[in-house]
């Protein structure tokens, strides 16, 4: 087909160009001065004192645990529907991830979910802000102080995003962002792990550098503790720094894509969306609907050239972490009747009136 729709593409720039190029005569491509000035801007864009930035979301969730003292022997409450990479940074830590079901309306963690599966060897829980769709943080820090739990937010999806009290991420011990390709900014691969406490600030730069307290010179270094190489480059510094420049701008668009599906398929019977507060600052990393037919919509839409995205299969579904599925009922129906339609920075208003056109043609004819 001549018209061409994006599901999501990464947007880069000569801006991007000019800052790689710094680094790049700089003679200086590994954690420097690029890296430490990345920290403090996204430090400043989540409302917080303290950033590191490592090689991965998953990183960032694991060092995040490991700082607040998870380890073997101890278990952490996860949504069951998330990405694959919250269980594993659980697993990595040497706890085990205790999988509990999901809100219908939000697709996030059922708080009322959260009591009945602690246990003497919970150390934290885990919220996921899934699409950027804030999880129901104020109660889960209730339960989490009553019962001397860690929470680690796992916020991978939700940069910009916010609630009326601030950035989703800052609630918790800690909170943890990606900037892979798919992310409102990207640096290629990338994560960072966001905190108000100085202690878990110092303990999260030892482990990301081989226990080093402050950067080293590979040479003559103290080491406090165990740690680990999980650096980031000025090279992806570079890139994340240009890319913040035009994060207002990004999030304006996600806001209006996000506002244009709702209004036209407003009526849609088959399609329900489970909502972000944009008054209050939300903004959607994706724009994720409920649909009745949902396999049956995905592949309408791809014969046309319009590619969507599933959802994930629920964690209890996959090998590593098999279960029943009676405990998941909302994870099993939100998993497999869901869907990511297009939310690209160069999708135009035209071109999201010509997907909700044939999302309705096809809710019509298909009654």
């Amino acid at each position: 087909m001549d018209r061409r729709i994006e599901w999501w593409a990464p947007v880069m720039g000569q801006r991007e160009k000019q800052l790689i190029g710094e680094v790049i005569d700089s003679n200086f491509p590994n954690d420097g001065k690029y890296t430490a000035d990345f920290e403090r801007r996204i430090a400043e864009v989540c409302g917080v004192p303290y950033a590191v930035v490592v090689t991965s979301g998953t990183v960032a969730l694991f060092l995040g645990l490991v700082a607040c003292g998870v380890g073997p022997g101890d278990e952490v409450i996860v949504p069951d529907i998330t990405f694959i990479a919250s269980a594993n940074a659980v697993k990595l830590a040497g706890a085990s991830p205790v999988l509990v079901d999901v809100e219908p309306d939000s697709f996030c963690i059922d708080p009322s979910k959260i009591e009945p599966a602690i246990t003497p060897r919970t150390k934290a829980i885990m919220p996921v802000h899934v699409s950027g769709r804030a999880a129901a943080i104020s109660t889960i820090l209730e339960i989490a102080r009553k019962h001397g739990l860690r929470v680690v937010e796992d916020a991978a999806e939700a940069l910009g995003s916010r609630t009326a009290d601030g950035q989703l991420g800052s609630f918790g011990d800690v909170g943890c962002f990606s900037f892979t390709a798919n992310k409102t900014i990207t640096t290629g691969q990338g994560g960072v792990a966001i905190t108000r406490d100085a202690a878990i600030y110092q303990r999260l730069r030892e482990l990301k550098d081989q226990g080093r307290p402050v950067r080293g010179t590979g040479g003559a270094d103290l080491h406090v503790s165990v740690g680990y190489n999980f650096k980031f480059t000025d090279l992806q510094a570079a890139m994340g720094l240009a890319q913040l420049e035009t994060l207002s701008t990004r999030r304006d668009h996600l806001r209006h894509v996000f506002c244009l599906y709702r209004e036209l398929l407003d009526g849609n019977r088959r399609i329900r969306f489970p909502g972000f507060d944009i008054d209050a600052g939300a903004c959607p990393q994706w724009v994720d609907v409920a649909v009745e037919g949902c396999d049956e919509l995905h592949d309408h839409l791809l014969e046309r050239g319009i590619p969507t995205r599933k959802f994930w299969h629920p964690l209890h579904t996959q090998a590593p972490y098999l279960a029943s599925d009676e405990g998941f009922p909302v994870s099993m129906k939100v998993s497999y009747s869901s869907l990511w339609l297009p939310t690209a920075f160069t999708l135009s208003d035209d071109d999201v009136r010509f997907v909700c056109g044939h999302i309705n043609d096809w809710a019509r004819t298909t009654l």
